[in-house]
């Protein structure tokens, strides 16, 4: 489905900002691949400009990969801007560089959606979902792409059925570039778990698309040439179980179709383990990680932010459960909270060493608007406006013993011994459940066997010989290349080494403690 036309065709610009250095993009992987220069193609500009009118031509730019140039915004008739919150600094910097043009901007995605006020500067703010408010943003600039004398607002009200929406434009992303591919199945999530803005956002029922459309999508991406793995963007995979499990079937023939080529990774709740139905499709469908918001291990903590749903199993048995169907788990971990105490960092450090999962994004909480959380904080006096800080939480613990006992516990949980020895259970106890199949012609070929061989070079020079945690990373390659298993050296080696980096500078307070943190900083990662 495309937006109509009137006859006028425009000429518009999509410019997606640079992410802020953060635990989960994964920049330190970066310079071990062969090429990776981002880590996921934006789905939301993507979309959009595939839903543009047909005789509309459209640029797109992610500046993960490289700056839009002058020349692009003198072409341009029109930019087009979308992010989260971690982004805001530099959303606001593509608005300045398009207004020396005198350009008309409008902003839209999740940041614009939850804060309008966050962005005075641009043209028009696209608040919600694509819907009649895009259709209107259209028509206002097939009439005249002359800045507005004041900011225009268009909030959706009627929003397109994701069973109509277009394959976003995967061919204006050069996706070789990026470290996961990224498709979109369902948006909404029917939990109301304190801190989640999710269902003010987008909805408590769950839309969905049609099985038909994921494999288009698919067959896209690798039309585009993506063969590694895609990660389901939804907030929450089993929000509808049923369409779940109307979508598995679906996956599993379309990878035996093409021969496993590619690997796929979705985020769900922690509940997905009572369901071994769904999970063992989606071991047929060679789904290898599983993103689980545990959040916290204490019972009195998920009770109170209403995630009661997480304790329907013991946590820990969860996680085993979902490792026996050979995915690993990567889980989101929340410090600050109410419920914390004193000793909550050594509490959460116990978790990690008995639950062997390897990745865990620990963040300190913070209050999002549209959310019972941002509620409840603002009623009690509790939300601080402050961009120095870390969190605009008021903690009931003094703020910088939380912000100490979360640099404590970054930096113990990413010793690299910790992490290494992590990953050798995964290697060993989860990664044997997965399925056993040939390699397929496909994968044989000389350009990526070449691949593999750089992504070996560069691991083991910048690592193996330049590294300062060279022993303990030979002590698990030797292991894996005894096996034979190099494919799991470098999955391991690319994912440890961004965690280790990465803990290095938060715990030393170079990093934020938050992904939606109001501490704004520079991008650190660049543009070249």
């Amino acid at each position: 489905m495309r937006a109509e036309s009137n006859g006028t065709a425009r000429r518009i610009l999509c410019v997606f900002p640079r992410y802020t250095s953060s635990f989960g993009t994964f920049e330190h992987s970066y310079p071990l691949t062969d090429g990776v220069r981002a880590f996921m193609p934006p789905q939301g500009l993507l979309l959009l400009a595939a839903y543009l009118p047909e005789d509309w031509q459209v640029k797109f730019v992610d500046e993960n990969l490289r700056r839009a140039t002058r020349e692009e915004f003198a072409w341009a008739e029109a930019v087009f801007v979308s992010g989260m919150h971690i982004q805001r600094q530099q959303m606001n910097d593509i608005c300045r560089r398009a207004h020396e043009f005198d350009l008309p901007v409008a902003l839209g995605g999740p940041s614009v959606s939850a804060c309008p006020d966050y962005y005075p500067s641009f043209d028009y703010l696209h608040v919600g979902e694509l819907g009649d408010a895009t259709n209107q943003l259209l028509e206002i600039l097939s009439r005249d792409t002359s800045r507005p004398e004041r900011q225009v607002v268009l909030t959706t009200k009627d929003r397109v059925p994701m069973t109509e929406f277009p394959i976003p434009a995967y061919e204006l992303a050069d996706v070789k570039k990026y470290f996961l591919g990224s498709i979109q199945y369902s948006s909404g999530c029917p939990y109301q778990c304190e801190f989640c803005d999710i269902p003010g956002l987008y909805g408590r029922n769950p839309r969905i698309k049609s099985p038909e459309q994921i494999i288009a999508e698919l067959d896209r991406l690798r039309e585009c040439g993506m063969t590694d793995t895609v990660y389901f963007v939804d907030d929450n995979f089993i929000g509808n179980r049923k369409a779940a499990m109307d979508l598995l079937p679906h996956l599993i023939e379309w990878q035996k179709k093409t021969g496993y080529v590619v690997r796929l990774a979705c985020e769900a709740t922690l509940n997905i383990a009572k369901r071994p139905e769904i999970l063992e499709k989606m071991r047929e469908a060679y789904f290898i990680t599983i993103f689980c918001g545990i959040e916290t291990p204490d019972p009195d903590a998920l009770k109170a932010m209403h995630k009661d749903h997480n304790m329907m199993v013991p946590i820990l048995e969860g996680v085993q459960t979902i490792n026996s169907y050979g995915m690993e788990v990567v889980s989101g971990i929340i410090m600050g909270l109410d419920t914390d105490k004193p000793n909550t960092s050594e509490a959460l450090l116990a978790f990690v060493e008995e639950s062997r999962i390897p990745l865990l994004t620990i963040n300190l909480l913070q209050a999002l608007p549209k959310t019972p959380l941002w509620d409840r904080l603002e009623k009690e006096g509790r939300l601080v406006d402050d961009d120095g800080r870390d969190s605009n939480v008021d903690f009931l613990l003094p703020y910088d013993d939380v912000v100490s006992s979360w640099k404590h516990a970054m930096s113990v949980a990413y010793e690299p011994e910790k992490v290494y020895a992590r990953f050798q259970y995964q290697c060993d106890n989860v990664y044997v459940h997965r399925l056993k199949m040939p390699t397929p012609d496909e994968m044989k070929t000389w350009a990526n066997i070449r691949r593999g061989l750089v992504m070996l070079r560069n691991i083991f020079w910048k690592v193996g010989v330049l590294g300062d945690y060279r022993r303990v990373f030979w002590k698990f390659a030797l292991g894996r290349i005894k096996r034979g298993d190099l494919e799991g050296l470098i999955g391991c080696t690319l994912i440890a080494h961004h965690l280790i980096t990465f803990a290095r500078a938060a715990s030393s307070g170079s990093q934020n403690a938050s992904n939606y943190s109001i501490r704004l900083r520079e991008a650190s990662v660049p543009a070249e």
